[in-house]
């Protein structure tokens, strides 16, 4: 059965949409538009302006008057904290809409959608709006040894970084801007987003819903378009403060460069290759687990569990399993009630992840299940398990973000460390025992920012995410988020 498409969303995907800056919609300057397509059928879905550096320009000076002279610095924590709270009320209050614009555009199942992307992004929003007023800094009795007798009052400041340029991802579009805006907000910054352009309808009506929350005007801005555009022309903006990224690490790489003109701060949360590790001791729910871990949001998630390494006694049984799991998923649109995989985001990621599949053939992997497209419309994959794999092949070195895990034996605990880390990445890992000891002894050898023992994609707003290695710089949630939209000021008075 077909989920209806609520009438506020049939307008809002049929009416062209424009860019969100200082607190008006607006056609970009160009008056270009581009068409988002409806993954599951790659036809058309919504036309939307096109920004680009012009665009990226009168955002990013509207965001800098509203931090310098508009009223969002002088508004009291507490008004601020109330104003983020009513986000995400507003959020849950849209949870129809905002679900089937998301299931429309990404092609992830409405179910999932509205049971979890939406909670979440409303959850970040109330919980960073706790913190705006916890921000503290602290006093400090200094010592000064070559000012003997001298007597100081010295104490430090966190304040708001400025003007943000956030650049977010196609995989979870609200949540991904949910997780940028909010902290953002919470410490008094302004911002500038921009969506990727395969994926930009939530965050449109999410700057709706900011608007509608009392937010005001220049505080966020939204623009939609296209990396090579808008999103170079924001990270390179002389008037930005902070870039904050979430994508891939080559795009990550290109980010940081072109900050480097005003040495603005940076924060990425980019690729992973994250293994998941299976004892033999595991309980038969590590099977399930292991599935989810790769199969959730199509693998299309930073943090999948990509590479599964199952201890020698239990590896035909957990492939087997996993295979049987892969089976066994029922792919169709996001909008069908039956649907548990939709389609991979666009034709260019169907084109990605179906060359790693032949380029894994090519190599010599065995496809137990899966292996190649599924249907002959839309951007639908099969899920697949590849095994006879060797550490050298694409596919187990690099990112493949679709539903492709590569699964491998191993003999014991000594050997398993060093074979997890022997990545560029370090997002996150599974362990999977019974022995919660040797649980805890693995996750302090992996190199790795999150780690999940006995669960596998367990997110929540008060739980720092972020990576080692290439998987990025930072931290998202958690209190450690605050760290990345605040400098820190030492204040000294001699008394």
């Amino acid at each position: 059965m077909t989920v209806t498409v609520d009438r506020t969303v049939e307008e809002f995907t049929t009416t062209p949409r424009k860019l969100f800056i200082n607190g008006q919609w607006v056609e970009a300057a160009s008056g270009k538009s581009f068409e988002t397509p409806n993954p599951a059928t790659g036809q058309p879905l919504a036309s939307v302006a096109e920004g680009d550096s012009e665009d990226i320009d009168r955002a990013v000076r509207a965001a800098r008057a509203a931090f310098d002279d508009g009223p969002w610095g002088r508004i009291t924590p507490s008004e601020r904290g109330r104003i983020i709270w009513r986000i995400g009320d507003l959020i849950l209050a849209h949870a129809e809409e905002l679900a089937q614009l998301e299931s429309l555009d990404n092609g992830k199942p409405y179910a999932v959608a509205l049971g979890a992307d939406v909670p979440l992004a409303a959850d970040m929003f109330h919980y960073m709006a706790g913190w705006a007023t916890k921000i503290e800094g602290n006093s400090i009795n200094i010592s000064v040894p070559y000012m003997p007798g001298a007597n100081f009052h010295s104490y430090t400041l966190r304040e708001p970084v400025g003007v943000v340029g956030q650049i977010i991802p196609w995989n979870f579009p609200l949540l991904m801007a949910a997780w940028k805006l909010a902290p953002a907000l919470t410490t008094g910054n302004t911002a500038v987003l921009k969506p990727a352009e395969q994926t930009p309808l939530t965050a449109l009506l999410l700057a709706q819903l900011i608007a509608e929350a009392g937010v005001p005007e220049g505080v966020v801005n939204v623009v939609t378009g296209f990396g090579e555009t808008a999103g170079a022309a924001l990270a390179a903006h002389p008037l930005v403060d902070k870039v904050a990224f979430t994508g891939s690490t080559e795009v990550g790489k290109l980010i940081v460069h072109a900050a480097a003109g005003n040495l603005k701060k940076v924060s990425l949360e980019l690729g992973g290759k994250s293994p998941n590790i299976v004892f033999d001791d595991a309980s038969p729910a590590a099977v399930e687990g292991a599935a989810n871990a790769i199969f959730f949001n199509h693998g299309q998630c930073c943090v999948a569990g990509s590479r599964l390494y199952v201890q020698q006694g239990r590896f035909d049984e957990v492939v087997e399993g996993v295979a049987q799991i892969a089976k066994s998923i029922k792919l169709g649109p996001g909008m069908e009630s039956t649907t548990q995989m939709g389609p991979l985001v666009s034709d260019e990621q169907l084109s990605r992840v179906t060359g790693y599949l032949e380029s894994g053939r090519a190599e010599g992997a065995t496809a137990v299940t899966g292996g190649g497209r599924w249907g002959d419309s839309g951007y639908f994959v099969e899920p697949t398990v590849l095994t006879n794999t060797r550490p050298d092949m694409k596919v187990v070195r690099e990112e493949i973000f679709g539903p492709v895990v590569v699964a491998a034996p191993f003999q014991s605990i000594d050997d398993i460390a060093a074979v997890a880390n022997d990545s560029d990445y370090g997002l996150g890992a599974g362990i999977w025992t019974q022995d919660i000891s040797k649980a805890h002894a693995l996750a302090k050898k992996l190199r790795a920012g999150t780690v999940w023992i006995n669960c596998y994609n367990v997110f929540d707003a008060s739980l720092p995410f972020g990576g080692y290695k290439q998987s990025g710089w930072g931290r998202e949630m958690g209190h450690e988020v605050l760290e990345a939209y605040t400098e820190v000021k030492a204040v000294t008075a001699q008394l």
